[in-house]
């Protein structure tokens, strides 16, 4: 049986969102890459809201910082204070190199988005199997909401 895994890319630059996706086309697992352009749209498909009604819940969700209408501090306060979102792994994505910044992601995980493409791609392509084979979490098991 093979391993499936979602993940919830929330992010409003566009060019940023194809990187993403073209980074983690070659995984070796299988990747569901599902795409919101903001935290206010994050926030609904998390909670299965309107249009995001039959939505699953993201094994992990690469999450921007800095976007319109919600940022990415505001998700992860709103993940942090909900007890069926507050397990979901959060890997933050973002241009930002301020490390107090950077903290006040509650300490979930961050990457700093590299000016270099190849970099870019390199990094990213590696979350993945980084996040589903090697790191060991007491996370909320798939299928547990």
């Amino acid at each position: 049986m093979a391993l499936d895994f979602e993940v919830l890319l929330v992010e409003d630059d566009l060019g940023d969102v194809e990187l993403v996706k073209e980074s983690l086309k070659f995984s070796k697992l299988y990747l569901k890459i599902v795409h919101v352009h903001d935290g206010q749209e994050c926030m609904e498909y998390l909670r299965r809201v309107g249009k995001y009604e039959g939505a699953k819940v993201p094994d992990l969700v690469l999450l921007d910082l800095n976007m319109p209408r919600k940022d990415g501090r505001q998700v992860l306060s709103e993940m942090q204070s909900d007890q069926f979102l507050k397990d979901i792994p959060v890997v933050v994505l973002t241009g930002n190199q301020d490390v107090a910044d950077i903290s006040k992601t509650f300490g979930n995980h961050f990457i700093s988005k590299p000016v270099d493409f190849y970099r870019f791609y390199e990094i990213v392509s590696e979350i993945p199997e980084l996040w589903f084979t090697i790191v060991k979490s007491p996370q909320v098991k798939k299928g547990d909401f």
